[in-house]
């Protein structure tokens, strides 16, 4: 039997990037943006594309339920930042697409990289207030019947 690994691939991928979505609560294009670069060979510009065509429907619709079940939803700010992330990504799109493919690469790697220091740098802050009051886990919430 022949298997398709692009298919194999992608579908590592979705779940990689879903699973990401629902633990950290990110849209998933740090995930696939680069892995469809790295591992299926697409350009800059059809990585990012596709990106935001995977993640219209599903962003995150079974973990919103799960959140929301647990109260964790402010609606309010919700339905104001994704109007805004609207117009955003709409702007955001205009000025992709008049860059060059390894400028809109270089670009990305920065915003990565730094948003990745600053997610360290705050969680170590965090992690060393929190050991000097004394605790360092969480006990985990009780399965659900």
């Amino acid at each position: 039997m022949k298997v398709d690994v692009s298919l194999l691939l992608l579908i590592t991928i979705g779940l990689s990037a879903g699973f990401a979505s629902g633990l950290f609560g990110i849209g998933g294009g740090v995930i696939i943006v680069p892995a469809l670069i790295y591992l299926l060979g697409f350009s800059q510009h059809k990585a990012t594309g596709t990106s935001l065509v995977i993640l219209l429907p599903p962003v995150g619709l079974g973990a919103v339920l799960e959140y929301y079940r647990n109260g964790n939803v402010d609606w309010k700010a919700a339905l104001v930042v994704a109007f805004t992330v609207f117009l955003g990504a709409w702007l955001g799109a205009i000025c992709a697409n008049k860059l060059a493919g390894p400028i809109l690469r270089l670009m990305f790697g920065i915003f990565v990289v730094f948003l990745g220091f600053y997610t360290v740098a705050g969680a170590l802050r965090r992690l060393a207030q929190v050991k000097k009051e004394g605790g360092l886990h969480r006990p985990l919430p009780p399965a659900p019947s």
